[in-house]
């Protein structure tokens, strides 16, 4: 009779901690170096973490840090003013550091220089008082020279006072706002804001639009419809232009009725400027559209465009005293021709003639980017 042994048990040892700590390791490795390898290849994701905001550090870096490099701001005196022409060498020189001086005899051609915004400020001196003329459009220049002349009248006090014997100082200190002193701050912020809006309304609108009717292929079912392809861009023109007249009559209706705002007598022109801004914006927007294929895409791109063009072209606060490259930039900017143009005749009290020029660098805008969109535009995805 045989036996039967009965096996031995095997039993397993138990892993050591760190052992199970490196195998449970391995997949949260995995899992960051394929997350961080998302991350690095999705150009939106890199966009708005770091090029976004790093243009905004060089955009205000360029302002703020670079103003003491700016170009002094232009002061017209008119006539004698005493405490500039008779300071001593030292403070005359310190002087000529801080504002850039034009001489004129005419009072009322150097109001209406600083009123258009030409100047900042005009100076006059009459009986012992030292007057800043100053626009309303431009607090912040404004501000700065008064306290530049302040400064000014108290050391020419403070040397006559030396020279004396107890007289009382010679000189005294007032400033005075070119425009009626009714015109509140809401007359300048309101131009401004709406040219933004506007820029935002037909710039999105367009490129979201584009890549959205391209995806779903409502383009292609478009373009084999008996609808001719300048139907379907009047179209969009059309309505883009409405929504600019809605946004015109909301944003003034609006300042007139709660905040106090007073138009000048040619504030209809606004309209033919809103109208060519439109344009502008809306081609910009389509070549937006055209170039990207995602609706996020687009969307980004459209921000890019048009938020530190906000900023470059004074949207949101002057730039006079931004270094002279940023002015430039600025310059070469269509929404600060229509901030311009739309400041002039709501506020500044300026005729046709202040739109001319805007109008037709809008327009030129237009012509090239939708020239550009045209080139590159698909009609499917």
């Amino acid at each position: 009779m045989s036996t039967s042994t009965r096996p031995e048990s095997q039993t397993t040892p138990a892993p050591t901690t760190g052992a199970g700590d490196a195998k449970a390791a391995r997949p949260l490795k995995a899992l960051t170096v394929a997350m961080f390898k998302g991350f690095v290849r999705d150009r939106m994701t890199l966009f708005w973490a770091i090029a976004f905001p790093l243009m905004f550090l060089v955009l205000f870096g360029g302002i703020f840090t670079s103003q003491g490099e700016a170009d002094p701001a232009e002061v017209i005196v008119v006539g004698e003013v005493s405490v500039i022409d008779d300071a001593p060498a030292e403070a005359r020189e310190g002087i000529d550091q801080a504002i850039d001086i034009t001489r004129s005899d005419d009072l009322d051609e150097a109001l209406e220089k600083v009123r258009d915004g030409d100047a900042a400020a005009a100076v006059t001196e009459e009986g012992g008082t030292v007057t800043v003329h100053y626009s309303a459009a431009d607090a912040v220049g404004g501000a700065q020279i008064q306290g530049i002349m302040q400064a000014i009248v108290q050391q020419a006090n403070t040397a006559v006072y030396q020279q004396s014997t107890g007289e009382p100082p010679t000189f005294t200190f007032d400033a005075s706002q070119v425009e009626d002193d009714s015109l509140e701050q809401i007359q300048y912020v309101t131009p401004s804001l709406l040219g933004w809006a506007v820029a935002m309304s037909a710039t999105f609108g367009a490129a979201a639009n584009l890549v959205m009717w391209r995806k779903s292929g409502l383009l292609r079912r478009l373009r084999l419809a008996p609808v001719r392809t300048s139907s379907v861009v009047l179209a969009r023109v059309g309505v883009s232009l409405v929504i600019a007249v809605v946004q015109a009559v909301i944003f003034v209706g609006l300042g007139v009725g709660a905040f106090g705002l007073t138009l000048s007598g040619w504030w209809p022109l606004m309209v033919p400027l809103l109208l060519a801004g439109t344009l502008a914006f809306l081609s910009i927007g389509m070549l937006a559209g055209a170039v990207s294929k995602t609706e996020e895409g687009a969307i980004g791109l459209a921000n890019f465009i048009v938020l530190p063009m906000a900023f470059l072209s004074g949207s949101f606060f002057p730039l006079d005293g931004a270094p002279a490259w940023l002015r430039i930039v600025s310059n070469c900017l269509p929404l600060k021709h229509l901030n311009d143009g739309m400041l002039d005749v709501m506020v500044r009290e300026q005729g046709p003639g202040a739109i001319v020029v805007p109008i037709a660098i809008l327009l030129g805008f237009a012509a090239v980017f939708a020239a550009v969109s045209a080139r590159l535009f698909r009609w499917e995805a």
